[in-house]
């Protein structure tokens, strides 16, 4: 056992008792954060226009500050783009992390001096967290192996911007860069294709201990390792144990996983965004993950199925409800104020807080009445691979409003790495799962507004054909697994199985 494995037990169990500290006062802890971030940001424009030096409490802040998206957030956000200081947060953001937006075209979210740190910290207490359960530090030996965005950073006013994991790669710590995997130059290629044949040269002859990024990107990063070995990913990385993700449900992917890498491991679940690390896993036996409520953030959240009330419920952490479906909003030490960051999750534990994400909000069908949500078609399909011999690589749903005929219905299009022996009987229990989760659907089926949904085949490596169509292959895409359009579903027809 070497010297850092054995120091990295005791500190990670250092580090999770502080971490439990602050998670078994949360109410105290938010309010903390709350009164840091109001007094913090007084003096700034957003804070000049909205009072914040009246601001006393929660309700005072309610009345003042309406949630926003980006849209709402834009007019400051562009001043601070154009080099403008003391907009949304005091003096200027050190970076910007640059997603796409459906309706914004790019968007620029600041991460500041203060919100950057929470990040890292975040992200290495996850493994010290697993550390500390397991009594295995063994994996700091080996090599890790981390599926980003490219660490080369453009500038604008000086201000640094480029993807969040790309920035992330700027602050890996100096007792990991001997352990970390790609090296930098691979890790600058764009074009992710390349990107990951080269990962697979560098990689296919080492120690590999800890493997992370979306699952789906690395589901092709294992393929073309079998593909080029014939071997299993545990014969070729026997060390290999546990697997970091976020983004993304994962218990669609796992069988597949599990197929691809030869035995069961663990994972860590994340919760990273551009807007700050909002949870991560603390746990291998509970379920959710541990919110972030001592790292610059203090929440709110509106149920779900009021969010596009005119007037909906709008509540802090004192009054929330497991199994709950709550829009996530967040207020930041990066300026972001009201800010939905369009994810939809519920509470699994109270004491301490744990959540799990549900979906998005944009991302639900109801074209019919029905608000089938991300959570409901995962269990759906989940529900109907347990205890048998079907793999899926990828899938996604839409509503098919104005079939050729007959009348309409939901149309799930999957790519499967080993499809069901009866693709009818296999769609049946999925909308038997559908009916039983959501009693609109189920009248909408019994009323013949809708009939059962139908399954249409995707070639293998057409949804990463499709990504690629659009421009959005590789890095941090992720494909939506519903949407209440046709936009997706009309591109996939190009990549059916006849």
């Amino acid at each position: 056992m070497s010297v850092k494995s054995v120091f990295a037990i005791p500190f990670a169990k250092q580090v999770r008792r502080r971490v439990y500290a602050w998670a078994k006062k949360p109410h105290k802890t938010q309010e903390k954060v709350f009164k840091k971030l109001i007094s913090k940001a007084a003096n700034t424009a957003f804070g000049r226009d909205h009072d914040f030096k009246n601001i006393q409490n929660y309700t005072d802040f309610k009345k003042r500050v309406s949630v926003n998206d980006y849209e709402g957030l834009r007019p400051y956000v562009d001043r601070i783009v154009a080099g403008e200081k003391d907009v949304l947060w005091k003096g200027k953001p050190i970076y910007f992390a640059k997603t796409s937006g459906t309706t914004s075209g790019a968007k620029y979210i600041p991460i500041t001096k203060d919100s950057m740190p929470t990040h890292i910290k975040a992200a290495r207490n996850a493994l010290l967290f697993y550390i500390a359960e397991t009594n295995n530090a063994s994996f700091v030996n080996g090599k890790m192996i981390f599926l980003q965005g490219s660490p080369v950073l453009e500038s604008e006013h000086g201000i640094k911007l480029g993807r969040l994991s790309g920035i992330v790669a700027h602050y890996v710590p100096q007792y990991l860069l001997k352990n970390r995997l790609p090296s930098w130059k691979t890790n600058c290629i764009e074009d992710w294709d390349t990107k990951v044949n080269a990962i697979v040269e560098e990689t296919i002859h080492e120690d590999l201990s800890v493997i992370s990024g979306i699952p789906s990107w690395v589901q092709m990063y294992f393929e073309k390792l079998i593909e080029k070995t014939g071997k299993s990913i545990s014969e070729l990385f026997p060390n290999f144990n546990f697997f970091i993700y976020g983004g993304v449900n994962f218990e669609p992917y796992k069988n597949k996983f599990e197929s691809l890498i030869g035995k069961k491991i663990d994972y860590i679940e994340l919760y990273p965004a551009s807007e700050g690390f909002i949870a991560y896993q603390d746990s291998q036996t509970e379920k959710g993950m541990l919110l972030q409520l001592n790292s610059g953030i203090f929440y709110e959240f509106i149920p779900a199925d009021e969010f596009f009330d005119e007037n909906p419920t709008r509540i802090s952490l004192k009054e929330v409800r497991k199994n709950v479906n709550y829009v996530l909003i967040l207020n930041t030490n990066a300026g972001l104020w009201g800010y939905n960051i369009g994810d939809t999750i519920e509470f699994t534990s109270l004491q301490p807080y744990r959540i799990k994400v549900t979906g998005r909000i944009k991302h639900f069908i109801s074209a019919f009445g029905e608000h089938v949500i991300g959570k409901e078609v995962e269990k759906a399909l989940n529900d109907s691979i347990l205890e048998t011999a079907t793999r899926i690589s990828e899938f996604t749903v839409a509503p098919q409003v104005n079939p050729a005929e007959g009348i309409p219905y939901h149309e799930w299009f999957i790519e499967f790495e080993n499809a069901p022996e009866n693709l009818e009987e296999f769609a049946s229990k999925i909308d038997a799962s559908m009916q039983a989760q959501n009693m609109y659907y189920l009248d909408l089926i019994k009323g013949k507004v809708l009939r059962p949904l139908l399954i249409r085949k995707v070639k293998k490596g057409g949804f990463h054909a499709y990504m690629k169509s659009i421009g959005k292959f590789g890095g941090q895409n992720k494909i939506p697994q519903l949407s209440d359009n046709r936009k997706i579903a009309d591109v996939l027809q190009n990549f059916l199985i006849e």
